[in-house]
């Protein structure tokens, strides 16, 4: 009986074996990187919630602020971006900022008792990722459940500035 030889296909076993290797490793390497991709994506999404809201806040207090006679807060989001209550139009906001969470342009919008609007927050029901560290203005945020609980408001806006108005500034 004469011995068998070899013939190479006991080494492809094992190449096909480390190639099947090398691609779960590189999915896990993957999965990883999209996850953490994934959250940087999320805090950037709360960044900006954070500032387009400040800006929202910022314009309702700059038109309720510059309304002639009676001071009032507008009717629509529209009205921040072009203010014709004046013969030459205003604007207390560059545009309409759509809504980083849901990249809708529709708000949650918070109304006083006369229907206005005096405040908005997001529609976006998700879990924030920031629950502590936020500046003073927006410290009541610290602890809440979803992106819809940050409400930012007018009043809020009034109060941040006023703590920072030194003795003897106008408001």
């Amino acid at each position: 009986m004469a011995a068998s030889m070899p013939n190479g296909n006991a080494q492809a076993g094992f190449t096909y074996l480390g190639l099947l290797m090398l691609i779960a490793v590189l999915g896990i390497g993957l999965a990883a990187t999209g996850q953490v991709w994934s959250s940087v994506a999320r805090r950037d999404k709360e960044r900006e919630l954070l500032w387009v809201g400040a800006q929202y806040a910022q314009a309702l207090r700059s038109y309720y602020r510059s309304s002639p006679g009676l001071a009032q807060y507008p009717a629509s989001l529209d009205d921040l971006v072009e203010d014709d209550r004046f013969p030459q139009p205003r604007r207390h906001l560059r545009k309409r900022y759509p809504d980083p969470m849901t990249h809708s342009s529709e708000w949650g919008l918070m109304r006083g008792i006369d229907g206005r609007i005096t405040g908005v927050y997001s529609l976006s029901h998700e879990v924030p990722l920031k629950q502590a560290g936020f500046d003073a203005q927006w410290s009541d945020f610290e602890g809440l459940g979803h992106y819809s609980d940050w409400q930012f408001v007018a009043e809020k806006a009034f109060a941040e500035s006023a703590s920072t108005r030194r003795p003897g500034d106008r408001p």
